[in-house]
Parts: C-alpha cells; structure tokens; sequence
C-alpha cells in the first residue's frame, strides 16, 4: 500500500497498524463529541424557554429510577413541646453563657439530638381567625400565655376575653394607640407617606401591633423579638398574619443583608445601645439603607418630663442621651426630626461622612477585613463600621424608586448576581406570574382568606412573592446560606426575606405558616442535608390544615410523599404547568390532629 506526498505520513510496511489507529482514534474522538453535545445540552439553559430553565437533577439522577424509600410513620412529640424551637429552646440556654444574652441567639441540637416527633397543637387548637380580623384578635387556646395577659395588659398589647385574645393596639410608648403613634411618627418622617419608605424591621416588636399597623399604610415590616419562656411575642404575631421572625442582636449578626431596611424602629425595646462599643447600633448601621430612618421612643428621649418614671436621675438619663447622640454622628447619622418621645436620627446618603472613619485612633472605624457586608449567617458582629458601596449610586433611600414602582424596577445590585439582568428579573417576573396562575388552579384557597402567612423556601429574586402582591397574604422570602446571594435584590423591590440553612430549623414557633412553597429545594440541598429533617420542620412550622406547594424533581417526588404520608399529610401528585416528566409538583395538606395524652376532640 503506497501514499503520495499529500497523503498522510507513514512507513509502507507499518500502514495497515496506523490506518487502525487512526480509524480507531477518529471514532473515539467522534464519540466524545457528540457526548459532550449531550450533557452540554443538558446542563445549558436559555432564558427564551421556561421549560429549559427548570432545576432538574444531574445526568445520573434523570436517568435513574425516582428514588424510593420504604413508608415511615412518626410519633408524637410528647405535649410539653407543643411550642418547641429547636434552635432557641430554653430547655438548652443553660448550656450557654449569660453575657449579652448570647443564651438566647440560635445554638441548634446536634443531630444526635434531634426530634423525630410530630409536634403537637396546643390542646382546643383550631384554625386560625381569618385576616383582616386576626389582626385584632386570636383564639386563646392557640396561643395559651397567661403570664403576658397578666403582665401587658396594663399597657393595652392585649386582654384576655372569653376564649380571645384581643389586641387593643396599646403599647409601653403607646397609651392613646399604636394608629396615634404612627400618625405622629408620620408627621415626623413625611417619607412614610409617598411610597419612599417600603420595608421596615421593629426590634423587640411586642405583639408586633407597630407592624400591622403599618401595613395599611403600604409599609412591609419584619417584627423581630428573641424566644423567651413567657411572652412569645413572635408567636402572636404570626397567629395574627404579621410578619415577624425569632431573633436578638447580640453577638452575631442579624440573617439580613445590608441596606435591606429603609426604616428601624426600636420602642422602649431595652436594647442597650451605647454599651459594648456601640455594637448594637453598628448592626442596625449595616442594615439600614443609606438614608434610611432610625426611630428610637423611649428612654433616653424625652429624658427631661420622664425620668421619674425610669427609676433613674435626670443626670443620668442626660448622659445617656448625649452619649447616644455621639455615637450617632460618629456613625453618620444625623438628628431628623424629635417630638415628646419619639425621636429620629437618618443615616447619611454621602460616603463622605466615613473620610474621617480612617484617621488614626478613631473609633469606630472602618471596616477593612474580608467580610462582606451581606454576610449575615453565624457572622460575629465587628466593632466597626460597614461603610456602603460606593460603586452602588441609585440604593439610597433617595435615589431607589418608590413603592410599588421598585417592585418591578431591577435594583441595580442585581448586577452583583451572577447572570443577573433587568432581562433576567422581567423573565422571572413572567415565569412566576404563569406559576402563580397554575399554583390558584391546583390549590383554589391561594389568593383568599385562607392563606396569611407565606413561606418560599428557596426564593431567587422573590418572583411568588411579586406575583402574588394584590392577594391578602404576605411572604417570607428565604434565600439558602449557601445559594447564590439574591436577597439584597429581594430587599430592594420592596419585599421581606432572611438567609437560612434548612439542614437546621428555621427562627420561628410551631404552626405559625398556613403556605410553604419549595422549588426544587432537594435537587439543591438533598447532598447537605437529610430529607427525613427538612420535612420535619416543614412539619413543625405549618399550621394545622395549612399547605405546602412543593415543586421538585421527579427523582424526589415519591420519596417526599412517602415521609408526608408518615406525617399524616394527605398529598396528591400534580404535572407543572408545562406538563413535563421531568418535573412534578406535590400538593399537600397538614391533618389537623391532637395528642392523644389530650383531651380536645
């Protein structure tokens, strides 16, 4: 066999040995091309197709068969755990030191000693008073707290009627009503009026009665309060369709990121905020957008008519004003407003401020370590100041369009999101809008009274909650510690959210959700964290005959209704509104049931 010049090289007596070899090597080059074309095309996805854009399981899960798991059943926990929070549960804060209350922030059970129990309702539980009127007043046996009747109801948060509680709307700053309080408050920050202020967090809410009152008023408010053995002031909350989430500023920060609020708000909240290095008032800094308001009413303002009543001097209350009124200024805040009790310090919009922040021996400084102003999961507060971005010019509370115009605007830290885009956020607006609308055909009850309190599991830009903003519910956005960092955007369209972790309990009491939705929440987490515990605590923070809308990847789906069933859900399978293999929705309905060391059928 002879070769010309232009032929490929080889020796005559050697040809037949390298035409195999090279026959050989082109078939297997062919071969892993078009491989690579197949698991490419797997893994790539167009933002012109919905159906591409589905979180579906690698190669291997969607060639196999869905996973299967033998059928379970879970025991009751027994009574005494009817209002357990396994990551802030007092049968444990003795195990933790007493300085700065670091007892009471989130120290989770090692999985050793986690429950494997259905915790049960309180005994004479029943479904919840629908919203608007739950605002004003909630079945006792739901929530059953004698101590805060006895000790509150001076102050007006709530009376005991019958078989109610009622929330008259007082308060300790409060006496003539929550709705007299936020008028002056409004007089005070005309802001509050026009749309300029959306989202706003109460810390040590009480029952949370300044919160709902704001959310006539076109303000999303996140009422923030530590667990503790009496008052449960996040629990009543909730039972009354307020958004509100367990929490303590303390020695890590808060689960938000910065400049996620345009206003805070502290009412006689005995948060001591000069002390520790001004430490408290750092986190509340970082949080709050740049010219956002900061409202404090209580001791020490108005030291001068109502240090009496403070078991104090009124030399001392001075000191404390004027030392608070220091710390403001180092930290860029200036006086806005102040009336009676109530006064109101805004955090300066111009970076310039924060020059002065890197001359010598100042204190507090900047800070200038690694630690990214939005991490806020089991981070340790820094003694320093989060100065803003100065690359980020329209996230000034000036400068951010108002509500509801923002809600659809894409915030301009979307570009600090991989792939993120106005084109991206619209699409996702789209794609959930057409979710929304199937979600209401499979599960009439969404959209009406039957459904207050919302939780997306595993939001992105909060596309359900943006959907769904005419309905009478509200939603608690939740972006994973270890997703992609998406809730600044959440925040900056004017909605409500948290990180967290779901290989651990979420910061909230027992029965406080009548909704969870999940998309594809195991697809992502299942290598992290076992399916058994997620479900469980889903379990645990849905009301009684509430729902969850859970959207996942045929692979899971059997498996997550064989453990709901072991649950005493009732589930029933359901194809997306694309109507694909791939892809399933499970809805489910939490049984109402009693402990059977109870009396209440």
């Amino acid at each position: 066999m002879k070769y010309n010049k232009e032929a490929k090289p080889g020796a005559p007596d050697k040809g037949s040995r390298v035409l195999q070899l090279s026959v050989l090597f082109f078939v297997l080059c062919g071969f892993s091309f078009y491989l690579g074309g197949i698991f490419c095309s797997e893994k790539t996805r167009f933002e012109t197709n919905d159906v591409k854009q589905i979180a579906v399981p690698s190669a291997k899960e969607s060639m196999a068969a869905p996973l299967q798991i033998k059928a379970v059943s879970f025991p009751e926990c027994s009574p005494d755990y009817q209002d357990y929070t396994p990551c802030t549960d007092p049968r444990r804060w003795r195990k933790y030191g007493l300085h700065r209350l670091t007892f009471m922030e989130r120290h989770c059970p090692p999985i050793f000693e986690r429950k494997e129990c259905l915790v049960p309702p309180p005994d004479g539980y029943k479904s919840p008073i629908k919203w608007p009127n739950s605002r004003d007043k909630c079945w006792y046996r739901n929530v059953p707290y004698d101590w805060i009747n006895k000790q509150k109801s001076n102050q007006h948060w709530l009376r005991k009627e019958g078989d109610k509680f009622l929330f008259p709307g007082g308060g300790t700053m409060f006496p003539n009503g929550v709705s007299a309080y936020v008028d002056l408050m409004q007089d005070l920050i005309p802001e509050m009026k026009d749309g300029t202020i959306r989202t706003a967090i109460d810390t040590g809410c009480g029952v949370a009665s300044w919160g709902g009152d704001l959310l006539d008023r076109g303000i999303l408010t996140v009422s923030l309060a530590p667990r503790d053995n009496h008052e449960a002031q996040v629990q009543f909350a909730l039972e009354r369709g307020i958004p509100a989430i367990l929490g303590i500023i303390s020695t890590q920060r808060l689960p938000f990121p910065s400049k996620s609020f345009d206003m805070a708000h502290c009412s006689r909240c005995l948060i001591p905020w000069t002390e520790f290095g001004g430490i408290y008032l750092l986190e509340i800094h970082r949080i709050l957008r740049p010219g956002g308001f900061w409202v404090l009413s209580g001791p020490p303002v108005n030291y001068e008519h109502r240090w009496r009543g403070w078991n104090t001097t009124i030399e001392e209350q001075k000191t404390d004003y004027e030392k608070l009124q220091t710390l403001l200024t180092s930290l860029c805040f200036k006086l806005y407003n102040k009336k009676d009790d109530i006064a109101v310090w805004q955090k300066l919009s111009d970076n310039s401020c924060y020059d002065k922040l890197s001359e010598p021996d100042t204190y507090p400084g900047k800070c200038v370590d690694s630690l990214g102003p939005d991490s806020a999961w089991y981070t340790p507060l820094r003694s320093c100041v989060v100065v803003p971005n100065p690359k980020h010019k329209r996230s000034s509370l000036d400068t951010i369009p108002k509500w509801p115009e923002r809600l659809h605007v894409a915030p301009e830290r979307i570009s600090d999101v991989h792939g993120g885009s106005a084109s991206a956020l619209k699409h996702d607006d789209g794609k959930w809008k057409k979710r929304l609308q199937h979600y209401k055909k499979l599960l009439p009850a969404l959209g009406t009274d039957k459904i207050r309190n919302v939780m997306d599991m595993n939001t992105v830009y909060g596309g359900l909650a943006a959907a769904s903003i005419d309905d009478p519910l509200w939603v608690m956005n939740v972006v994973s510690s270890y997703a992609t960092n998406t809730l600044p955007v959440v925040y900056d369209r004017g909605l409500i959210g948290t990180f967290h972790d779901w290989c651990e309990a979420f910061s909230t009491y027992p029965r406080t959700y009548d909704l969870l939705h999940l998309d594809g929440l195991f697809t992502a987490e299942s290598h992290r964290c076992e399916m058994k515990y997620v479900i469980l605590e889903m379990d645990r923070i849905l009301r009684p005959n509430g729902y969850a809308i859970i959207r996942e990847s045929s692979y899971f789906v059997d498996a997550i209704a064989t453990i709901a069933k072991g649950m005493r859900w009732g589930c029933r399978k359901e194809d997306t509104e694309y109507g694909i293999d791939k892809e399933k929705i499970l809805i489910c309905q939490k049984k109402l049931w009693y402990s059977s060391n109870q009396n209440s059928r």
